[in-house]
């Protein structure tokens, strides 16, 4: 019989190892202003500087926002022990303030297959047509015909050109090849602005998925100009059944209640944090079942095939604009084939799991997994946002 693990979050655990010199942002729900606040990080205190800023994507767009950040005036609103002990959603006594996810009117967006192994596993999931018992031999398959050692191709290349046309005369050319190592990146929709979680919350699977997983992700913050500006962590569940039976059902597979998981703070660059330590980042996963099973494994963004730059730069430019400002999911290299339900089963979630996702730089993101339908509904978007800041005289 499986029991429910606790889910405890830590200071220790929850910020960078250099927290002290890092600007970090946050969000919280205050209850008696009935709405979120900005927050910024000063020792453990967390300080309300919304009457400067009302919304983080307002503040992205400052010329320098870490300085204007830590040039804001603001109001002590506790400890972040007290609000970390008050976030988890199964205990949460909602007369008291708790994290919320560290963005709120930028859209969402992911950029998919940036890495080999990604990118062959998403090969499989359209050769399984989604059924995770044919993967392993599916899986023998392709490495067989196409190698895993993609990572010295540079996607768009002419190398990667002639690649795809062997591939083709081979009769194994996939959609996923095509962004994996043709000149498009994949750039999907993740969710809408507002829609999602933080820090503690629980992470909605689809209730009729029976193949999926986590995916462990830096989240970089771009200003409406396609200027980085700071990074976080992220949780990109991905359905491997739904996707797998029909590219078409992506939407379906990736945008579900409380699917995309974003926090625990959003770290703005500075002096002493850039883009250069985004590449050099290694995203830790750690999910922990209530069946005892335990997975642990990781992405390095070094392995990228796609700089960060340029997935921005295909993101957001003189075709597509974002006038509140975008976060970007950057994809991963880990997706985990250990078996739980049985032999040949592969890896899928279970209600329950708790799942970390964590660097140095940044912290440690955790969330329980429960279903869609199961997490609390998304109720709070954005015109509620402009009313409760109306009402504020915040705006």
């Amino acid at each position: 019989m499986s029991h429910p693990l606790p889910l405890s979050l830590s200071v220790a655990t929850t910020l960078p190892e250099d927290a002290g010199s890092a600007t970090l942002i946050g969000r919280i729900w205050r209850p008696e202003v009935e709405g979120p606040s900005v927050v910024r990080l000063e020792g453990e205190t967390l300080l309300d500087i919304t009457k400067a800023f009302p919304t983080v994507s307002q503040l992205c767009e400052e010329k320098d926002p870490a300085r204007a950040a830590k040039a804001a005036k603001g109001e002590r609103v506790g400890s972040l022990a007290d609000i970390l002990a008050n976030t988890p959603t199964d205990r949460q006594d909602t007369t008291k303030p708790s994290l919320l996810a560290p963005i709120d009117l930028q859209a969402v967006k992911a950029s998919g297959v940036t890495f080999v192994t990604s990118l062959i596993e998403r090969v499989i999931e359209e050769q399984a047509r989604g059924a995770p018992e044919r993967a392993a031999a599916v899986r023998s398959e392709i490495l067989a015909a196409i190698g895993s050692d993609l990572r010295s191709l540079k996607p768009g290349s002419p190398a990667a050109a002639a690649l795809k046309e062997l591939l083709i005369k081979k009769g194994i050319w996939s959609q996923y090849l095509e962004v994996g190592i043709g000149p498009d990146a994949e750039i999907f929709t993740k969710a809408q602005p507002m829609a999602s979680v933080g820090h503690g919350a629980e992470i909605g699977i689809h209730p009729g998925s029976s193949w999926n997983n986590p995916e462990p992700e830096v989240v970089l913050a771009v200003s409406s100009a396609g200027r980085i500006v700071g990074a976080t962590l992220g949780n990109d569940v991905n359905l491997r059944d739904f996707e797998g039976r029909s590219a078409l059902l992506l939407g379906k597979a990736k945008d579900n209640n409380a699917s995309s998981a974003i926090g625990p703070f959003l770290r703005l660059f500075d002096g002493g944090f850039s883009l250069d330590h985004v590449r050099k980042a290694h995203i830790g996963l750690r999910v922990e079942g209530p069946d005892q099973f335990r997975l642990q494994g990781g992405s390095s963004i070094s392995e990228i095939s796609r700089d960060p730059e340029e997935l921005v730069e295909q993101l957001i430019g003189a075709y597509h604009q974002y006038p509140d400002g975008v976060v970007l999911y950057l994809g991963t290299m880990f997706a985990p084939i250990q078996d739980r339900r049985g032999p040949g089963q592969g890896f899928t979630h279970e209600i329950g799991d708790i799942v970390t996702i964590s660097t140095p730089t940044l912290g440690s993101l955790t969330n329980r997994v429960t279903t869609s339908d199961k997490a609390p509904a998304w109720r709070f978007g954005a015109t509620q946002l402009m009313r409760n800041l109306a009402k504020r005289g915040l705006l």
